[in-house]
């Protein structure tokens, strides 16, 4: 890949020929689009226009990889005439030239309707969209995978011929090019095939999956809280697949109503409740050519979790990273794949518990690379052959990631958040310690893709002003070449709006222990002053794992607030991400307590403000930042004017395993906790006027939540307001049904905050 880039390097005369903007000679990472301040004012911005095609943001690549040869960069885009359907494009990095390498509707001009295994993994993922949204590179970069509509498509990337590989009535989900490029993988019907891209022979390689077992496949759990996909893992050469065996059978039947205009559908969940049975598990490896299977010895305790899979570098033994069920313990195993035998590599240990992560990084030394946040705050470890450790980077700040090594194995890249938890940058770091320098600028967020070698990445930057805009950059930092500007020039979509923009203002307040700080930022209209004093929203997630303030690309769906007339506050709470495990561990054993003490005095300080309306603050959230809303309210009668909980947890014993047990044990060992974390135990608080919304296949946040709290609310006689979608699941995801939404949620504040 090194070649291909160095010749990038000295193509600037070629790039511009092409059309595209030269390289910057120097850093040149921050905004630098000139904005003419005798521009056009624009209109006003509405619901509609928000959820409405093309996306105010831009365009805005995402899912951008190098191709393994490094002679291309690959990135999925929404289509001008509808955001929710992705292409597949890429651009050649020697000429700048950026084109669509597969027409999601060329191939499949109307896409049918979704297995319920793929709708899962979808809506576990968080992924909205439909058309191209995955895709695998062969191994020399000369073809792409692409899943539609169910079957699979094989793209030859110089040509743009797509050979269609399967054509079933059954989905082909989580399929991958094998690394030897001869076979290409798939799941169908719960259990693991392999393509010959040869022979064109399809065949299984187990046959067991059906009813509660499965091979290959995520649980519930692993992609809703674990963050891991996939079931199976192929050894570098491509002879070998490590596979997982689910066995669900002691996991509850939570049947689940899905309730749609057409009619009611019931589906038998196997949904593992706080406290009760999780699946069983094992790992084996199979050899593709034989189908012989070896089983790996992940000890004698069954009631664990497997957290991640990743092969040696060599490819001659497995790291397997398990769990043990209160998530005290991890342990990083080392397998030999011939005979399942395993040790013990590493151990880590915590009184609370351990945030998993993807960066276990195998060496050419036969050891690892890893993060850990054993010191308080996650930084970056060696673990040698032998299992010594040793850490690479210290300090009172947060590695997010490891993103990368040099080709010479003496630096290693990272994104982190080391000056400020409200900006993320790229840093390198010397293989033997020292303090990380820090590649790239601006005041913003990055993300970064590092290439082959670490000598150049694919990087996205934005800044409250700016809307992500990605190109191609040297390892010092200095850029080759845009692939998307998404300059906010005057053909761009939110270029009519930028008259109405509002730029976050940011600050700091007392968290309610008296001592711990909290970060908030504010969009304020122009109007709001102490002579027309403004009513405040309140947006809370309040969760861990999520940060909410920080100097990113403002949602145009946050702009919403300021046009209609309210002033937008956040404010991230003990217990949020980034700002490291003592900082989040504020919410061990009693979620719902702390973070609501926290916005409380979030609370005291709009009231505080000679601008704000201390009379018409409302709150509002969803998921957690639903359950948020209710149970700051409950347990702050009369504080809030009114407040909004979308698809709120109400009951910690109704959630899931992994999450509920992470941060809360088990229910029968913290009964006091479950309790005083429930919104029912607050009930007699409720005085609020709340709108509870939900969708009715919700199978995360399953809609008994709330169901619950309406029959609850019901007996008690109290008023409440509620609005429910039919056949949608966590998140609403239809354009017409968003506007819908958000026409509801505004309609509602504006009824009860109207001024007296």
């Amino acid at each position: 890949m090194r070649s291909v880039l160095v010749t990038a390097f000295a193509s600037a005369a070629v790039l511009a020929a092409c059309g595209a903007p030269a390289p910057s000679l120097g850093p040149g990472n921050g905004p630098d689009t000139d904005r003419d301040p005798a521009r056009e004012r624009g209109e006003a911005l509405t619901i509609e226009r928000v959820f409405g095609s093309p996306s105010l943001s831009g365009p805005s690549p995402r899912g951008l990889r190098f191709s393994p040869d490094g002679a291309r960069i690959s990135f999925l885009r929404p289509r001008e005439d509808d955001r929710t359907v992705l292409d597949l494009w890429a651009m050649d990095v020697a000429d700048g030239r950026t084109y669509r390498l597969v027409d999601a509707r060329a191939l499949v001009p109307e896409e049918g309707e979704l297995s319920e295994a793929e709708i899962q993994y979808r809506e576990r993922a968080r992924i909205s969209e439909s058309g191209v949204v995955a895709y695998d590179w062969d191994d020399e970069g000369r073809a792409i995978l692409v899943p539609l509509d169910g079957d699979l498509f094989y793209v030859d990337v110089e040509s743009g011929e797509a050979r269609r590989l399967t054509e079933t009535p059954e989905f082909e989900t989580d399929a991958r090019i094998s690394p030897d490029g001869r076979h290409v993988s798939f799941i169908r019907d719960q259990n693991l095939w392999v393509h010959d891209l040869e022979t064109g022979e399809a065949r299984a390689l187990t046959e067991e999956g059906e009813g509660p077992v499965s091979w290959g496949v995520a649980e519930f759990v692993a992609q809703e809280e674990m963050r891991r996909y996939t079931g199976y893992w192929w050894s570098p050469d491509g002879t070998r697949v490590a596979v997982t065996r689910i066995d669900e059978t002691p996991v509850e039947i939570v049947p689940r109503f899905g309730i749609t205009a057409e009619g009611v559908t019931v589906t038998d969940q196997r949904y593992p409740r706080a406290g009760t049975p999780n699946a069983l598990i094992e790992l084996w490896v199979i050899d593709v050519a034989t189908g012989e299977r070896v089983r790996i010895d992940l000890g004698e305790e069954t009631d664990i979790y497997l957290a991640r899979v990743s092969w040696s570098e060599a490819g001659d033994g497995l790291y397997v990273q398990r769990q043990n069920r209160p998530q005290t313990v991890l342990d990083v195993l080392g397998a030999d794949p011939a005979t399942g035998a395993s040790d013990l590599v590493l151990r880590e240990e915590a009184q609370t518990w351990i945030n998993l992560s993807n960066d276990l990084t195998p060496l050419e030394d036969g050891g690892f690379l890893w993060t850990s946040e054993r010191s308080g705050f996650r930084h970056i470890y060696h673990v040698d052959a032998d299992g010594d450790v040793r850490a690479l980077s210290e300090g009172e700040w947060a590695v997010d990631r490891i993103a990368g090594l040099s080709d010479d194995g003496e630096i290693v890249y990272f994104e982190g958040w080391v000056e400020t938890p409200l900006e993320r940058h790229l840093y390198a770091l010397a293989f033997e310690g020292g303090e990380p320098v820090q590649v790239t600028e601006g005041a913003g967020r990055w993300s970064a893709s590092l290439g082959e070698g670490g000598t150049a990445y694919i990087g996205t930057y934005s800044d409250p002003d700016t809307p992500p805009h990605t190109g191609l950059y040297s390892i010092d930092g200095s850029r080759i070449a845009w692939i998307e500007e998404n300059a906010l020039t005057d053909n761009h979509p939110y270029h009519p709006y930028l008259d109405a923009h509002v730029s976050p203002e940011f600050g700091a307040l007392t968290a309610a222990d008296g001592r711990t700080e909290l970060h908030w930022s504010m969009l304020r209209p122009d109007h709001c002053t102490p002579d027309s004093p403004c009513p405040v929203i309140v947006q809370v997630y309040g969760g861990p794992l999520v940060q909410t303030v920080h100097r990113g690309w403002v949602n145009p769906r946050d702009q919403l607030f300021p046009a209609h007339g309210y002033i937008l506050f956040k404010l991230d709470n003990r217990g949020s991400a980034n700002r490291g495990h003592a900082f989040e561990a504020a919410l061990h054993r009693r979620m719902g307590i702390v973070e609501a003490q926290d916005q409380l005095a979030g609370l005291d300080f709009l009231q505080g403000l000679d601008f704000v309306d201390p009379e018409r603050i409302g709150l509002w959230g969803w998921s957690y930042g639903g359950y948020m809303a209710l149970m700051t309210t409950l347990q702050a009668p009369g504080r809030f004017t009114a407040a909004v909980a979308g698809a709120p947890v109400t009951d910690w014993a109704l959630y899931d395993t992994h999450y509920t047990e992470r941060y809360m044990g088990m229910p029968d060992e913290n009964a006091a906790g479950y309790e005083a974390g429930s919104a029912f135990a607050h009930l007699d608080g409720y005085q609020t006027p709340t709108l509870i919304i939900h969708g009715m296949a919700d199978d995360n946040v399953t809609f008994d939540h709330s169901t619950r709290l309406f029959a609850e609310l019901q007996a008690r006689g109290e008023r409440f307001d509620m609005m429910t979608y039919p056949g949608e699941r966590h998140g609403v995801r239809p354009p017409p049904l968003q506007v819908h939404l958000w026409r509801t949620i505004f309609t509602f504040f504006e009824r009860e905050m109207a001024e007296p």
